[in-house]
């Protein structure tokens, strides 16, 4: 299988912006859903238990990972269901990013924002958000997982040239 990534790199004052967008015919409600409730995001990502809210700390538990580690996250913004912006930090360093949905005629755009000080890591950190991605379309439609091996190495080199 050969994916397209559709990742795009954009310029800031403080490093570069990785973007993914990924479209669903659905309400921003019902993606804001599939991106926000533990028992929904559990089909494409992790669960995640805690009191949720701007300022708060919860665990997600990156159960696609290896050792299905839980990790604190703390939820800087959440204004549902247009805007959700989080952190964390683990043995890879500190992540920042944000998910923008927009809504138009019944379709709901949603644009993954990592924030990146550096693109040290982009040739592994751009495949993993395409991946994921890619699980939460499954999850949406009830189709197959993707395969992480046509994520990664596959999409390296592209990643890589967005440097």
């Amino acid at each position: 299988m050969t994916l397209e990534p559709t990742g795009q790199l954009i310029p800031t004052p403080m490093g570069h912006d990785l973007i993914l967008t990924r479209s669903y015919r659905a309400s921003a409600d019902d993606v804001w859903a599939s991106v926000t409730e533990p028992e929904r995001t559990a089909r494409w990502f992790g669960p995640w238990r805690g009191e949720a809210a701007a300022g708060l700390t919860v665990e997600v538990q990156m159960v696609f990972e290896e050792l299905e580690p839980w990790c604190p996250v703390r939820i800087e913004a959440c204004e549902p269901p247009r805007r959700l912006a989080i952190s964390m930090e683990d043995e890879a360093g500190s992540w920042s990013m944000e998910l923008l949905l927009t809504e138009n005629n019944g379709t709901t755009e949603l644009q993954l924002v990592h924030h990146l000080a550096s693109t040290e890591h982009l040739g592994q950190t751009g495949p993993g958000w395409e991946y994921y991605l890619d699980m939460l379309t499954a999850a949406r439609t009830g189709g197959p997982r993707p395969d992480f091996e046509d994520y990664y190495p596959a999409q390296k080199a592209y990643f890589e040239s967005l440097a």
